[in-house]
């Protein structure tokens, strides 16, 4: 995949984020990266805050931590939070041209998060199962993308909205150029 222009993934609230979530949970590295199917070595670089972790790596570490994406990405917030176009944590896949840039995560009794998500047309980003119970809410606000539960994609254009579970293999695939959409990630 072509590099894409962002800010970089952050890595130091990452690292603290994997380190107090792990703490939580009582695992050890080597369980973590275990259940996430993840080599411990490259577990150990992010929570010693390097490396370069991609969406999938850390969709899968918060599957094996029981915790929604954002929780791991997502620094603590100020009461009021602006994220600028072209800010905010930025995270990359390693199958397609899709980044996903988180603009808020769930307080506290409440689950869900907000991505703006950039497509390009190419390789399909294939996701894995999200901890259960998710729901995604999808808008496109421009070009055209083919999304959902990979037994039942849906083609939506701008203004189109989808909603389909997220614990179950899905995939999102550009079908235009400079497709932009909207994910609310719901967590029951």
């Amino acid at each position: 995949m072509a590099e894409l222009d962002g800010p970089p993934p952050p890595l130091e609230t990452i690292a603290a984020s994997l380190r107090r979530e792990r703490d939580r949970v009582g695992i050890s590295l080597s369980e973590l990266a275990k259940r996430a199917g993840v080599a411990k070595s490259t577990l150990s670089q992010l929570e010693s805050g390097s490396g370069n972790p991609s969406v999938e790596t850390l969709w899968a570490l918060g599957v094996a931590l029981g915790v929604p994406f954002s929780r791991l990405v997502d620094p603590p917030t100020p009461r009021v939070r602006v994220v600028r176009a072209g800010e905010g944590p930025v995270m990359r896949s390693e199958q397609a041209q899709y980044t996903g840039t988180l603009l808020s995560t769930c307080p506290p009794g409440a689950r869900r998060d907000i991505y703006v998500l950039t497509l390009e047309p190419g390789a399909v980003r294939n996701a894995d199962p999200h901890i259960p119970g998710s729901v995604e809410h999808f808008v496109v606000s421009a070009g055209r993308v083919r999304t959902g539960p990979v037994d039942n994609l849906v083609e939506l254009g701008p203004g189109d909205y989808a909603s389909f579970p997220g614990d179950v293999p899905h995939l999102y695939e550009a079908l235009e150029a400079g497709s932009v959409a909207v994910l609310v990630m719901e967590h029951i």
